[in-house]
């Protein structure tokens, strides 16, 4: 291939990108995830039973080189972010493009919905993104030039599984794509086969660290089927032109198209809806197709620069007025004073959960500075789930406990946990541990922000029914 990569407008794109996250980084707070990521990177091993080590250990990299704050923990997701957005360009060359078609991909990528949002705060998906944008560049170079590549994307496959085993995805689709659509002939490449051995060699520790701890994200991955199916499933269809922004999406239906029309790339094109059928089937996010999005829609942009300057123009434009709209709602733009009185809360669930947390802290706090000195001293703390959990010890508490995912693993609370401070904890739950409860404080995050912890009534429990070690069994939950 002789088509040079567009380096100075995508380089650009890229510093523009990081240059805005990283000034936003700060704004609003932790989110609920990366509280919880914050946790695991002082409990570093090869697998929890939520997920893979690979973001707990990038929060565990960013809290030692950068230290402890949400702006800092945020660097490495803004770098991700810029990665992706090369890749993306990478991928509309690969196809064709030449700069302006690397351009608006590299523009659109940078400012969809879901980079923005992975690139502001430290998610799986701020690394997943740009790992399976490697993948499919690394696939589509075997389609295109060279089936050595397949060894390529063995690597990035298989090193995928350490940070979500969502890969999967894309393997069981672009096989679908295969035995669909074709070339079948891949079908009897040694390096197709050799690329699969070097993934599955890859990822062999983190399969054995599941298989040896009874496949706890199958576990979990029924759970949330099971708790949100149903409505993953409804929101399947709506959010696929929300993830990236509608006129991204309009603009990938057009790189299906042509990527269908080409029977070298055809697989790439099935793979999406394969995926789509799979994710819809098996009551999983929306957001689990959005790395085939990505291909589709730099094909579209390499579509929009073959048919001239009009429709280049008009691509444009409407991709400036579909980042500017992401921007707003992806990003802590909107002052904290009056984002309760706007939608973003209830589209944007990553600003809903990294609002309040220093208020969440201080009704707990508040509820054990109230205590005798020998009550304080063998109080804990127990939470429904892991942002409590997560903000408290960042907050500087001890003896915070919690049965969510991998937390119920650092239980129980010691046997002389008595009083109790229960939060987002079921009543039933509370009266089988405790003889009395009542209700000492509410949390108000002081901004109308209608989240999960808003209006959160925390209790003050005493009365041990039975020790912490007898009943902590009861406790997990996958959720």
């Amino acid at each position: 291939m002789n088509t040079p990569l567009a380096w100075r407008p995508v380089a650009a794109v890229c510093a523009v990108l990081v240059t805005v996250l990283l000034a936003l980084g700060p704004h609003y707070g932790y989110h609920r995830d990366e509280l919880y990521f914050r946790v695991l990177a002082d409990h570093p091993d090869w697998g929890y039973v939520d997920q893979p080590p690979f973001t707990p250990l990038a929060a565990r990299v960013s809290l030692a080189l950068f230290g402890d704050s949400p702006g800092t923990l945020r660097v490495l997701p803004a770098l991700a972010a810029a990665l992706l957005v090369v890749l993306a360009a990478l991928i509309a060359r690969e196809l064709g493009g030449r700069g302006v078609a690397q351009t608006l991909t590299a523009a659109g990528t940078a400012t969809g919905a879901y980079p923005l949002i992975g690139g502001h705060t430290l998610l799986t998906v701020s690394f997943d993104l740009p790992l399976w944008a490697a993948a499919v560049l690394f696939v589509l170079r075997t389609l295109l030039r060279d089936g050595r590549w397949w060894l390529a994307a063995g690597v990035v496959i298989g090193a995928a599984t350490y940070n979500k085993l969502l890969i999967a995805m894309l393997v069981l689709g672009l096989a679908a794509g295969v035995l669909v659509a074709g070339p079948r002939r891949l079908l009897l490449s040694r390096w197709l086969w050799a690329g699969a051995l070097v993934a599955v060699v890859l990822a062999l520790p983190n399969v054995l660290y599941q298989l040896t701890h009874d496949w706890p994200q199958l576990k979990m991955a029924a759970g949330l089927s099971e708790d949100e199916g149903a409505t993953m499933r409804l929101l399947f269809v709506p959010m696929q032109f929300l993830l990236f922004g509608p006129v991204v999406a309009v603009i990938a239906g057009f790189g299906f198209v042509r990527l269908w029309r080409d029977p070298r790339v055809r697989a790439l094109a099935v793979a999406y809806p394969a995926a789509a059928v799979l994710t819809v089937a098996s009551g999983g996010r929306f957001d689990y197709t959005a790395g085939l999005i990505l291909p589709l829609f730099a094909a579209g942009c390499v579509a929009a620069e073959a048919a001239g300057r009009e429709r280049i123009r008009s691509a444009g434009w409407s991709l400036g007025a579909n980042g500017l709209g992401n921007a707003l709602v992806a990003l802590p733009l909107v002052p904290l004073t009056v984002l309760g009185s706007t939608p973003i809360p209830l589209i944007n669930e990553v600003a809903r959960e990294s609002v309040g947390w220093p208020a969440f802290n201080a009704a707990v706090t508040g509820v054990l500075d109230s205590l005798p000195p020998e009550e304080r001293r063998r109080a804990v703390v127990v939470t429904g789930n892991y942002g409590e959990h997560g903000s408290l010890v960042q907050g500087g508490l001890t003896r915070v406990y919690s049965g969510h995912n991998q937390l119920w693993e650092y239980g129980p609370p010691p046997d002389d946990g008595d009083p109790g401070v229960m939060v987002n904890v079921r009543r039933v739950v509370r009266d089988q541990q405790y003889e009395s409860c009542e209700l000492r404080a509410r949390v108000d995050n002081g901004v109308g922000v209608d989240n999960e912890e808003q209006d959160m009534p925390v209790f003050l429990c005493r009365g041990l029914r039975q020790p912490w070690s007898a009943t902590w069994d009861h406790w997990r939950q996958f959720n």
